[in-house]
């Protein structure tokens, strides 16, 4: 992969993350709730009604804000080894453009019909790109060993 390719690959997952944020709360709910009723009739038939619906499409949520993240993470990350960069920079960098990135997505959803702007989420998000800025390192690490 060269430079251009991983800055596209960047600026694609940014634009699809502005997408899933434009949508109005109702189809974002109808949409994490259709994925949320397929877990639970797993979860039901194997533990019995252990958690609601309510409960279970929160976690879902949330979970689907960490893992966006952490691929945006693993992005900037790749994006960034283009550079010429220290090890704390090729860290810092990319995790402050992702925590950055995070805090205009929420100020962006706060025009967003029945959404609104979220701390928790940012936090949420900030540490889906750290973790998949320090996986993507640990795996650079290990092919530098074994070189």
């Amino acid at each position: 992969m060269n430079k251009k390719i991983a800055w596209i690959l960047v600026f694609s997952w940014m634009t699809l993350i502005f997408y899933f944020s434009a949508q109005v709360a109702v189809d974002s709910n109808s949409m994490s709730t259709g994925i949320t009723q397929v877990v639970l009739s797993i979860i039901n038939n194997i533990f019995k009604d252990v958690v609601s619906l309510e409960i279970l499409n929160h976690f879902i949520r949330k979970f689907a804000h960490f893992f966006i993240y952490f691929i945006l993470g693993i992005l900037l990350k790749n994006a960034l080894n283009y550079e010429d960069l220290n090890e704390l920079k090729s860290i810092s960098y990319p995790l402050m453009i992702g925590a950055i990135y995070a805090a205009s997505d929420e100020f962006h959803q706060s025009f967003v019909l029945g959404r609104g702007p979220s701390i928790a989420d940012v936090t949420i998000d900030s540490m889906g790109v750290l973790t998949g800025i320090i996986l993507l390192n640990f795996i650079i690490q290990r092919k530098k060993v074994k070189k």
